[in-house]
């Protein structure tokens, strides 16, 4: 924006606001560098809170946080003391000359990075005082070229509890007084999980980009601090990073979630995939996220995951599925392998027995009927099978399949069904164009089964905040609109008389 302004001749200042956690990412030192290169009229501001969504990890932080020495200052220390060692009263004046040289390292070092990367560096400003800043910015204006203001400020500033413990405020969810007690979050579930596989598997290491309470790792870190890698937000590095790990023989679970793996799908083909490691992606956040809004729907993983080869994908239908897939992934050893999985609270089916291994590629028959066969995958399943409930009121025998992998699919579970009902739908909480739907007309294309297909799932667009069940009554992915959907789809085929016909 600041080139486009420079290149039409137009004279006004560019302003982007970065978060002192996002400087944990490499694109943003991509773009620090390019803006001092260019010497356009770009304000940079660091809101320094000393947070992101978790403490900020990293050298960066610790740079931002802690003032170290540097050489310049170190030769200036050393000269300033030799020279008034000479002086009466010398070794008094150097202790008086630390105090002052460790005013004058907090400057120098502060200035020095942004400096060099051809910034003029203004701060550290209070975020809080308003005439400060007003004062400031009106400066900064006149200074030609980029420059950096350094914004200090406490999160969740004005409200105790948010000031107290900014995780738990950090997405607040509404609550409802009275209401009854939520089954375990799947976060919860996994975290819990992977510590128990943990205490039996050595090889077990857990990485998270910046986000140890929202994938549920907290336990995992407490338990096994030496296992756990927090690497801040910074997704293509813990790709890579646990790519490396991999190659030495441990099995490291990457615990990211979906819309954020997203950024590092490179280091997932290059680094992972093609040199077929066993790391296992733990994707939190599939499918419709709620109130986080567009930004943080997983909904494109399915697609964009499942055409790379040596892969594997799949997504459990519950919080106890979520324990044996993770079972399943730390156990296989050919390569890697995804796990996809909601926000939220589980459906609340109790936690028996100890995680076990599923096979690869195999799915779960929940029902069987000879009039259409429900495919579905993940969090659809309990919909589905609910639809199912619905269209027997219909005097529709629906066969209902828990999917479980999308990558390798169950091609021979559901071309018998295909064939025994004559015809398929299928549900995914995902993007309809290039995912889970797709994958199974794939396989009855190869298998020259002509059958009528409707595929059920997320439409072109992007959804904004909203609760998940009405996310996914407006995706058309809830029950009533599952059996709905399928009840038109089996009418328009002639398989069922529409009420308007029985009148």
């Amino acid at each position: 924006m600041a080139v486009a302004g420079k290149l039409r001749g137009e004279q006004y200042h560019t302003v982007a606001v970065i978060g002192d956690g996002a400087l944990t990412g490499g694109m943003a030192y991509e773009a620090l560098n390019h803006a001092g290169a260019l010497q356009v009229p770009l304000i940079v501001v660091l809101n320094d809170n000393e947070m992101s969504i978790a403490p900020n990890v990293g050298a960066l932080a610790k740079y931002l946080t802690r003032i170290r020495t540097d050489a310049r200052y170190r030769h200036a220390k050393a000269e300033v003391e030799r020279l008034l060692r000479r002086l009466p009263q010398g070794e008094r004046l150097v202790e008086l000359s630390h105090r002052f040289l460790d005013g004058l390292k907090e400057v120098v070092y502060r200035t020095m990075i942004w400096e060099e990367l051809g910034f003029t560096y203004i701060g550290p400003i209070d975020g809080h005082n308003l005439r400060e800043l007003i004062e400031t910015f009106q400066l900064v204006k006149t200074i030609p070229g980029p420059v950096f203001v350094h914004v200090l400020t406490v999160k969740g500033k004005g409200y105790q509890p948010a000031e107290h413990d900014p995780f738990k405020h950090h997405s607040a969810a509404v609550k409802v007084p009275g209401a009854p007690p939520s089954p375990p979050r799947y976060q919860d579930v996994f975290g819990e999980t992977l510590v128990q596989l943990a205490a039996k598997d050595p090889r077990i290491v857990a990485i998270t980009a910046a986000m140890p309470d929202g994938t549920g790792l907290l336990p995992f870190a407490a338990a096994y601090p030496d296992r756990f890698f927090d690497v801040g937000i910074a997704e293509q590095h813990a790709v890579t990073f646990a790519a490396g790990l991999a190659t030495q023989g441990l099995r490291p679970v990457c615990a990211i979630y979906s819309t954020f793996l997203q950024r590092a799908y490179d280091q997932v083909i290059h680094d992972v995939c093609i040199q077929k490691l066993p790391v296992v992606f733990a994707m939190d956040r599939a499918g419709l996220v709620g109130e986080d809004g567009r930004t943080h729907h997983g909904v494109f993983d399915v697609a964009y995951l499942r055409c790379i080869p040596h892969m594997v994908l799949m997504a459990p239908k519950d919080e106890d599925e979520l324990r044996h897939m993770l079972a399943t992934a730390i156990a296989y050893e050919d390569g890697p392998i995804a796990l996809r999985y909601p926000r939220g609270s589980g459906v609340g089916v109790p936690l028996l027995g100890e995680p076990r291994v599923l096979p690869i590629g195999r799915g779960e028959l929940l029902r069987e009927g000879p009039d259409v066969a429900i495919v579905a995958l993940g969090a659809t399943v309990l919909p589905a099978e609910r639809a199912a409930d619905i269209l027997a009121e219909h005097g529709i025998r629906a066969t209902v399949i828990n999917a479980r992998f999308v990558k390798p699919l169950d091609r021979s579970l559901i071309l018998d069904a295909a064939r025994e009902c004559g015809c398929v739908v299928t549900v995914e909480e995902a993007q309809l164009a290039g995912g889970f739907g797709s994958a199974v007309l794939e396989a009855l294309n190869d298998a020259d089964l002509r059958v009528p297909v409707l595929r059920i799932g997320l439409p072109d667009r992007f959804f904004d905040h909203a609760s998940q069940a009405s996310l996914r009554r407006q995706a058309g992915i809830d029950a009533e609109s599952i059996a709905q959907r399928t009840l038109a789809f089996l009418t328009a085929q002639g398989r069922v008389t529409s009420p308007a016909t029985e009148r």
